[in-house]
C-alpha cells in the first residue's frame, strides 16, 4: 500500500477538443463568414440569441432539433454542419463530453 497512482492532471496543456466545441465553432465561422449577427441567426432559428452564444462558445450541446433549426437558419443542412465539426475533431484528439 505504499505505492502511490498518479493520474494524468484534467488540465493538460495539449487540451482534447469537445463535441459541442467543435459544432460551435462550426456555427460561428459560418456565420462569420455569411456576415450575420448573432441575434439574426437566432431569430430565424427561433431560439435565444443568448442560447446561440452559448452554443458557438462550447458552453451548451444543442439537441439535434435545435442544430438542424440553427443549421437552416444559415442555409445548411443539420448533416453539413456534423461533417464539419466532424472535419475539425479529425485533427486532434477526441473526447466526448457525457
Amino acid at each position: 500500500m505504499s505505492e502511490v497512482i498518479r493520474f494524468p492532471s484534467r488540465h493538460t496543456t495539449l487540451a482534447e477538443p469537445l463535441w459541442r466545441e467543435a459544432v460551435g465553432d462550426t456555427v460561428r465561422q459560418e456565420r462569420l463568414d455569411r456576415g450575420e449577427r448573432i441575434i439574426d441567426v437566432a431569430e430565424r432559428a427561433g431560439i435565444a440569441p443568448q442560447y446561440l452564444s452559448e452554443i458557438e462558445r462550447g458552453r451548451k450541446d444543442p439537441s439535434s432539433e435545435v442544430l438542424s433549426a440553427v443549421a437552416g437558419a444559415l442555409d445548411l443542412g443539420a448533416g453539413e454542419v456534423t461533417r464539419r465539426a466532424a472535419t475539425q475533431m479529425s485533427r486532434g484528439p477526441v473526447c466526448l463530453a457525457a
